[in-house]
């Protein structure tokens, strides 16, 4: 019965991929906010490019127009984007609690960086470094295979604490 039990809850766990990412302490960095206080309703509005391409810049949000979820607060570029968000954030939010992807497929948490995104299966994903999206964009599938099924291991564990190498974020605009 044990063994039937652990084969059951393995088959539901393999079967949870295709549930958001999510619940785990946001990664928030010294500026405070979720995704360094870029917009995650913009990221929508955005040409994604075609894979080992960079993709376009992240668009900033605002001091004054935020909303707070899974313990974190999120900054917007306009107030309508704010409303959007909150109707149904977990659509917006990156996966894995705005932890890198291939650095969850690798079964740790490290910051993801907000301008290297990619929108999959109306999911978006961030990764720490260039050279990572690198690796990442090899096998995307396979890699959120990979992260989700480290996730519910690896979720529970705190926030990564570290900074995003190489990488300057303004504080979010005042308004």
């Amino acid at each position: 019965m044990k063994r039937f039990t652990l084969a059951a809850a393995t088959a539901l766990a393999l079967a949870l991929p295709a549930l958001p990412a999510l619940a785990g302490p946001q990664y928030v960095d010294e500026t405070g906010f979720a995704v360094s206080g870029y917009d995650v309703v913009a990221y929508r509005s955005l040409d994604q490019n075609a894979v080992g391409t960079a993709q376009p810049g992240a668009v900033p949000g605002r001091a004054d127009i935020t909303a707070e979820h899974n313990g974190a607060t999120f900054a917007f570029a306009s107030a309508e984007n704010r409303d959007t968000f909150l109707e149904n954030p977990e659509f917006f939010i990156p996966q894995y609690d705005g932890h890198c992807a291939y650095g969850v497929s690798k079964g740790g948490k490290v910051p993801g960086n907000p301008h290297l995104w990619r929108i999959v299966d109306d999911k978006l994903f961030l990764n720490i470094t260039k050279n990572v999206v690198g690796f990442w964009e090899e096998d995307i599938p396979g890699n959120i295979s990979l992260a989700n099924g480290n996730w519910p291991g690896i979720e529970p564990d705190g926030a990564s604490d570290r900074t995003i190498p190489n990488f300057t974020s303004p504080a979010p605009e005042k308004g």
